[in-house]
């Protein structure tokens, strides 16, 4: 796999191959493209309840979405999972990597802690798992360029099926 640098990125995008929805051409660098962050939060829900982690966990039944008009406070040692305001549409020869910024993870925010890889074919807003390691609230806000999509060609070509494609 390699990187697709801006320039390309630009044309891939123009020609209709890349869609990212909606798109603003000053989000395109030198190779990714910022990604910003929708007011739409999945939040934990307050149980006291084991929840088992299993190859059928699904964790929708301990959390709860949370739409916010000016910010999400995230406090100190919690996590948030929240969704970009991007939808991106993938052709079946080109996956890609979802990469927090440096500017936040000096503040003490993990933007995206694991699962960064983004399959070939997928159709989606993209659920980021932020977290707070910081000692401090942080007020996450939308519409902040929150991550960054590395865009990659594969060897072959392959079209995502899985848990979250209607995500």
């Amino acid at each position: 796999m390699s990187v697709i640098v801006g320039s390309e990125l630009r044309k891939l995008i123009d020609n209709g191959t890349i869609c990212i929805d909606p798109f603003d051409p000053a989000q395109v660098g030198p190779g990714s493209v910022d990604i910003r962050l929708s007011n739409r939060f999945i939040g934990y829900k307050r149980v006291r309840e084991i929840f088992h982690v299993t190859d059928g966990a699904d964790f929708r039944e301990i959390t709860e979405e949370i739409s916010v008009d000016n910010y999400y406070l995230l406090l100190p040692h919690e996590s948030v999972l929240a969704l970009t305001h991007e939808r991106i549409t993938l052709p079946d020869h080109i996956c890609g990597r979802l990469e927090g910024r440096s500017r936040f993870a000096r503040l003490g925010l993990f933007v995206h802690i694991a699962a960064s890889f983004m399959h070939p074919g997928i159709n989606n807003h993209q659920v980021l798992e932020m977290y707070n390691a910081s000692p401090i609230p942080l007020a996450i806000h939308p519409g902040a360029h929150i991550c960054q999509f590395i865009f990659e060609f594969t060897h072959g070509t392959a079209h995502y099926h899985g848990r979250f494609t209607d995500q």
